[in-house]
């Protein structure tokens, strides 16, 4: 099988010795994604690796005089295709997230003068920043490589699951260095570091740790730094200011004293190198202690063979991606679906040292007691697919997840389960309780059992009984949440309900009666934001009034969460079939998607909303953002479902390319990119806990699933093509399938799966 070649902005991905015909590394471009929101990042990574390397090519900061600054929302993830400059390598990263964080611990090599400034975009030479061109760049699975023209040093990346590993191939110079910036964050600000300190304990070991309030207001990230050749001399700069300095004002400290301490430094490390010269270095984190980056330092990098780390992370992506092999129409479609895997294994995040330690939510240091514990929970956007996908793929890890959920939990003062929580922190980010249907997933396909399922179903239930929480007071007693007491009602009315119809669904296979009677209840709060006089769900105020000035083009001001009425009043996942009839029946609401589909919608009705852009529109559907994702799904409760297979090949073909721009919207920690696995595959899940997925048009030729039990499910589309996009049949096993959906147990137990293809819909 040939190489992939891409064009001018595409890159060429060497692989070596792992050009084989299993080589699925082959098909990723982690460029994927990166121009128009900023939101996916090429580095250094292993599958669902703490440490995320990559380059970052600007600082934009959260806010400028108190007032949020718009271009910071482009520097998500730190790295902007556009951009013709690299600031430095920094080790941790969200991919496609809407909001950010982290950023930590950024190191840029040098050479001449020292300057501890990064300096501007437009003129490189008054800081540490560097210009690089994407003709001498190399993105792949677990390495990166890119030229840093203004001192002629080339920067190589690979990782472990702890550490990072750089390696900067020098010019000869008296007057190197390696800039480590305990300053540079994503979404930063003047107050973000609470504090850094830095410790030198030999010439070639550093340790230390950065505390920063933010997005996660209380955490805490250690490391060890091993250079591979003694520095000459080293020394720092305290950016911030210094009101008091106690007795260690007797000391000069900013030149080769061994101890750094500040809100705002940045440390630097001399050498003499002679021409090509090599220096590597080993960065680990922790979330415990400088022993336990050091330790994670020694057992996962022992050695300085860099290239071994890299095989290894290139043979650990591979595993990973081989879950899936599949043939496509071109080979365009195999790096879209490859790179969507690649996506969707970045995160939850491994968040525990090599012996099991990890700061927990109490800020207290824990124990993974026979789990792997992770962190990056991104629910509101990954509950839809992505876990599914994990629950389905990797469900082992599905599983440890839930355990990590759980122990938050525990953690938790006030007894609930994740929302958006990273790094030992809860930071509340967006609505509902969706680690609930991330649970009811595992439990109700039997991936989560007896006392462990128990356990989850009553921090689900609690969870959802918490009245200060968003809302809930007023969602347990009306039925729905006022937006004259709680912005956003309709968004957490609609969420809520679904997810307490998770919790009912969870009970009901656990044979917990009073809890499912409960929730089963709850779940039907939908009913009560529906207005029939405008065929819309509606904002709802304290006295039962539907709001006034109701326009549901709009985004802003009018009930909803990055949506409008006219995608957010399709959001009853677990009950397609009593949301029909309200909106008029079947037939009505076939032509009610159809509209949805072809409208136009202006600029006008999403300025106000980051998240939604032109480019992840269709119509009036917004697939850029998460609450429309199962909404083509819908006709299949029609008396239409080729007009399922119609959108949804239409929506992979538009809103996924191999190409730098390539994603509609955020990916959203893998989310975007999980729709598009399910997509391709044939299938979806569009009410998590229901143990069914709703059927589609698959894009795949052939597709081969190596389950966990042991099983292999093949997939195959026959007369598969560009105009082919109809289902004429499918067959299960020899037997034709009756009805638009499979069932989890149907996709488990292996075997065969065959569409019968058409260019002509079965109506």
């Amino acid at each position: 099988m040939r190489y992939l070649i891409l064009s001018a902005i595409f890159l060429c991905l060497a692989m070596g010795s792992l050009a084989q015909s299993n080589n699925y590394i082959r098909y990723v471009n982690p460029l994927i994604g990166t121009q128009k929101m900023g939101h996916t990042y090429p580095g250094a990574t292993v599958p669902f690796g703490s440490v995320q390397l990559s380059p970052d090519t600007d600082e934009q900061p959260h806010n400028i005089g108190g007032k949020y600054n718009k271009n910071a929302y482009k520097y998500c993830a730190g790295y902007q295709y556009d951009d013709r400059s690299i600031v430095g390598f920094s080790h941790t990263h969200f991919s496609g997230t809407g909001h950010s964080d982290l950023g930590d611990f950024l190191i840029m090599p040098t050479i001449g003068e020292l300057q501890l400034e990064p300096g501007s975009r437009e003129d490189t030479s008054t800081g540490f920043r560097s210009a690089f061109s994407h003709s001498n760049e190399t993105a792949e699975p677990a390495y990166y490589k890119v030229r840093l023209d203004d001192d002629n040093i080339l920067a190589e990346m690979t990782a472990t699951t702890r550490v990072g590993f750089h390696q900067y191939t020098f010019p000869a110079s008296d007057n190197a260095h390696i800039i480590l910036d305990l300053m540079h964050g994503i979404y930063n600000y003047d107050d973000k570091n609470v504090w850094t300190f830095v410790r030198v304990e030999n010439d070639h070991t550093i340790v230390g740790y950065r505390q920063t309030n933010g997005w996660a207001r209380t955490r805490t990230v250690y490391f060890a730094m091993e250079f591979s050749k003694p520095f000459t001399s080293y020394g720092f700069k305290n950016f911030g200011k210094e009101d008091y300095k106690g007795f260690w004002r007797k000391f000069d400290q900013t030149k080769n004293f061994p101890e750094m301490a500040g809100k705002q430094l940045r440390a630097y490390f001399d050498f003499k190198t002679a021409a090509n010269e090599k220096i590597q270095i080993k960065f680990a984190l922790s979330p415990v202690s400088t022993d336990g980056a050091m330790a994670n330092l020694r057992s996962e990098i022992p050695d300085w063979n860099f290239e071994r780390v890299k095989r290894e992370g290139q043979a650990a992506w591979n595993r990973e991606l081989s879950k899936v092999a599949v043939t496509m129409l071109d080979e365009g479609e195999m790096t879209n679906f490859y790179t969507a895997m690649y996506h969707a294994f970045l995160s939850p995040t491994v968040y525990m040292d090599t012996d099991w330690q990890y700061k927990g939510l109490d800020q207290n240091v824990h124990k993974a007691a026979g789990f792997t514990n992770y962190t990056t929970f991104s629910l509101w956007d990954t509950y839809r697919a992505l876990h599914p996908f994990l629950n389905l793929i990797q469900p082992t890890r599905n599983r440890d997840m839930i355990r990590s959920m759980t122990a938050h939990y525990d953690q938790s003062v006030h007894k609930m389960l994740p929302v958006w929580s990273h790094y030992a922190n809860e930071n509340w980010c967006m609505i509902g309780y969706h680690s609930v249907s991330v649970l009811s997933d595992s439990i109700v396909t039997g991936n989560l059992v007896g006392a462990e399922a128990n356990k989850a179903l009553n921090a689900a239930a609690q969870t959802a009984r918490t009245k200060y929480y968003d809302g809930l007071e007023y969602y347990m007693k009306l039925g729905y949440v006022p937006e004259d007491k709680n912005s956003s009602s309709v968004s957490k009315t609609l969420e809520y309900a679904y997810d307490d119809w998770a919790i009912a669904q969870a009970a009901k296979k656990l044979n917990r009666t009073e809890i499912y009677n409960e929730f089963i209840k709850r779940s039907e709060n939908w009913k009560n934001v529906f207005d029939s006089s405008t065929g819309f769900m509606r904002p709802r105020m304290n006295d039962g009034t539907f709001g006034k000035n109701f326009d549901p083009l709009k985004t802003e001001g009018q009930g909803f969460i990055e949506g409008n009425a006219w995608n957010y009043s399709l959001y009853v996942p677990h009950d397609p079939d009593a949301m029909i009839a309200k909106m008029g029946g079947k037939a009505k609401f076939a032509s009610h998607l159809d509209e949805l589909f072809t409208m136009h919608l202006p600029d006008e009705f999403f300025a106000e909303t980051e998240d939604i852009t032109r480019e992840g529109i269709i119509g009036g559907y917004i697939h850029g953002n998460e609450p429309s994702h199962h909404v083509a799904y819908l006709y299949n409760w029609t008396d239409a479902p080729w007009k399922t297979q119609e959108r949804v090949r239409m929506i992979l073909k538009h809103q996924y390319h191999p190409t730098p721009d390539g994603l509609g919207g955020n990916d959203d920690c893998g989310q975007m990119s999980a729709w598009y696995l399910f997509t391709a595959l044939g299938f979806y899940p569009v009410a998590p806990g229901s143990g069914q997925y709703a059927l589609g048009s698959p894009a795949i030729k052939t597709a081969v699933l190596k389950l966990e039990n042991g099983k292999t499910l093949t997939i195959e589309a026959k007369d598969q093509s560009e105009k082919n996009v109809y289902v004429r049949n499918v067959v299960v096993n020899g037997r034709a399938l009756n009805r638009n959906y499979l069932t989890f147990s149907e996709v488990t137990n292996g075997g065969k799966i065959v569409f019968e293809m058409d260019d002509k819909p079965l109506r």
